[in-house]
């Protein structure tokens, strides 16, 4: 398996938080862009995609991309479950995190509806010490314990097939 490059994703995150990288489709108008910025997040500290049409995690343009690239939940299905190419993934504690995991939220305690990259984590290592970028609602180094979520959960990534 190869190396995660947590650094070159909070790096990605950093420059691209507040702005649109012009290469991927903005989704802000159209369900939401958390998930295809946390998507290119993990993207750019893996450097490989998944063009599996069936189960794969890849992007070429806003009309040929996976459900994986751009849905809360398939991304969560694709990391926990990808034995093929690309990023893997587990569930984790909040205790296990490192900077370049993700976080996702549900607000209903039903369903989770938004994607987060973990960008700093301070001691003790606790909802208010934890901080994130997203899009949707732009942020950088925000607050994990500001969204007020009714459910957390967090997704290692462990590397890259």
């Amino acid at each position: 398996m190869k190396q995660y490059n947590r650094q070159k994703t909070v790096e990605y995150a950093k420059k691209w938080a507040y702005l649109r990288n012009p290469n991927y489709y903005n989704f802000d108008n159209v369900g939401g862009d958390c998930t295809n910025f946390v998507s290119q997040c993990i993207y750019a500290g893996s450097g490989v995609m998944n063009y599996n049409k069936k189960n794969g995690w890849y992007y070429l343009n806003g009309n040929n991309k996976s459900p994986s690239w751009t849905g809360v939940q398939y991304l969560y299905n694709f990391l926990i479950q990808n034995r093929g190419i690309g990023p893997t993934g587990v569930k984790i504690e909040q205790k296990n995190l490192q900077i370049g995991d993700i976080a996702q939220l549900s607000f209903d305690e039903k369903f989770f509806s938004h994607s987060l990259i973990i960008v700093k984590i301070d001691n003790p290592k606790n909802i208010d010490n934890i901080y994130i970028a997203a899009h949707t609602n732009d942020a950088y180094n925000r607050k994990l314990s500001s969204y007020g979520a009714k459910k957390t959960r967090y997704v290692h990534i462990e590397g890259e097939n």
